[in-house]
């Protein structure tokens, strides 16, 4: 059946359409943790379709949530009144940190970097943009625009300008070997510098935790000195936590918090985990930034009943059980048991990351050359262990993504960490 569907899928879908393991699998049903495929096998979760199964598969709370929504209204459009995303939006504009807050409902993360763009442009009347090299905002044409990691970005073509910073990656590049305060002084020498060379930019857009590039990130404090930076000249800054929101990194409930000493971000985007696997992006901007559009806009499907329903469950789920105080008390010994076992393999370069969210990098022992064969065995060894994760990297670099639902339980965490032992053991 497997290979059938398989075939169907090569007929059908673009050959540029990523599947994962040389035997793919069909996942059939989950709870909790774990997920069963179309073979019967049971695994468990570590990737949660890529950081979206936030809280739990089959969340009764969610599942009851969503059925009793769709048994009254599934969709209606930002055309009529919605008391569902009015709820939703109240609740997410206070628990952003950005005063006088407004909140635009997307599809997706990939849409919401797509307005936060819109909206920061407009603002500043300029279409230049500064990324971070080592970073992803998303597939469509302005996000792949601004992506700084070549392996996602199909084409140089752009309505932006985009310039790119240093400072996403910590151990890597030309910044490596200088201490966190130093690295961070380079950095934003860099950025003023690059300041200097160009017309005023409209927006810094920045993973706190870079995902796609392999859950990596800068020294604590750094962003927090680039919007000293750019605030001096009204460029705005824009905190991508499509990844790193709702918790995830454990010590704080977004990314941008270990950044906080100069304030909060003038845009924040969000997606993935707060559906728990329904369709939810969106955008959190100061009202004289939302408001700078003088046009007519809607959103077709953001901001949809039975989404709504399912982010209010899940969101409300998440605060009254403190799976952000999970992430923080699982994460921390799941990545100590990690690093534990790559000191004992050579072709781990590193292990890092925050909560639950946690990067495995890869290497050809002894260099810090990138190894995406081994990477890749890891995956597939994994597998066959009964454990589903992440890949993931930038320029040179391979890495195994970890982001298990934030309810982890420390037995379950014990008993990845024992298969992902056992499969990087194989590499040797």
């Amino acid at each position: 059946m497997t290979k059938d569907l398989l075939g169907r899928h090569r007929a059908v879908l673009p050959d540029w359409l990523a599947l994962y393991y040389d035997d793919p699998i069909e996942i059939t049903h989950g709870e909790g943790r774990h997920v069963w495929d179309a073979a019967g096998n049971r695994y468990l979760d570590f990737f949660g379709g890529i950081l979206t199964t936030m809280t739990a598969h089959a969340l009764p709370e969610v599942t009851k949530a969503v059925s009793e929504q769709a048994g009254r209204i599934i969709h209606s459009s930002t055309l009529y009144l919605n008391r569902p995303m009015v709820e939703l939006a109240e609740r997410i504009a206070q628990l952003s940190g950005i005063p006088d807050a407004r909140v635009f409902f997307t599809t997706s993360g990939t849409e919401a970097n797509d307005t936060a763009l819109l909206l920061a442009t407009t603002y500043r009347r300029s279409n230049t943009i500064l990324a971070m090299r080592n970073s992803y905002h998303g597939r469509s044409f302005s996000a792949v625009g601004i992506t700084g990691n070549c392996s996602w970005s199909p084409t140089s073509l752009s309505p932006l300008q985009t310039l790119y910073v240093h400072g996403g990656v910590r151990t890597r590049g030309p910044y490596a070997s200088l201490s966190d305060d130093e690295f961070i002084a380079a950095c934003v020498e860099d950025l003023t510098d690059l300041l200097g060379h160009t017309r005023p930019p409209a927006a810094l857009i920045a993973e706190p935790v870079q995902g796609v590039g392999g859950f990596t990130s800068p020294p604590d404090g750094l962003y927090a000195a680039f919007r000293e930076v750019l605030h001096e000249r009204g460029i705005l800054w824009i905190a991508d936590e499509v990844q790193t929101g709702w918790g995830r990194t454990g010590d704080h409930f977004w990314g941008w918090q270990a950044h906080d000493r100069s304030g909060p971000p003038d845009l924040l985007t969000f997606a993935k985990g707060i559906g728990n696997g329904m369709s939810i992006g969106g955008v959190v901007a100061r009202a004289e930034i939302m408001n700078c559009l003088d046009a007519n806009s809607i959103s077709t499907f953001g901001g949809t009943q039975i989404t709504m329903a399912a982010g209010l469950a899940n969101l409300t789920y998440l605060l009254e059980h403190d799976l952000q105080g999970n992430a923080r008390r699982v994460g921390g010994l799941l990545i100590e048991r990690l690093r534990a076992v790559a000191a004992q393999v050579p072709a781990v370069r590193e292990v890092r990351g925050r909560g639950l969210m946690i990067g495995i990098e890869v290497t050809r022992p002894g260099t810090d050359e990138a190894d995406p064969q081994a990477a890749s065995a890891v995956l597939e060894a994994a597998r066959e262990g009964g454990l589903l994760i992440g890949k993931g990297g930038g320029h040179n670099t391979s890495a195994l993504r970890i982001a298990p639902p934030l309810s982890l339980t420390v037995a379950e965490a014990e008993e990845g960490a024992a298969i992902l032992e056992r499969a990087l053991r194989s590499i040797g």
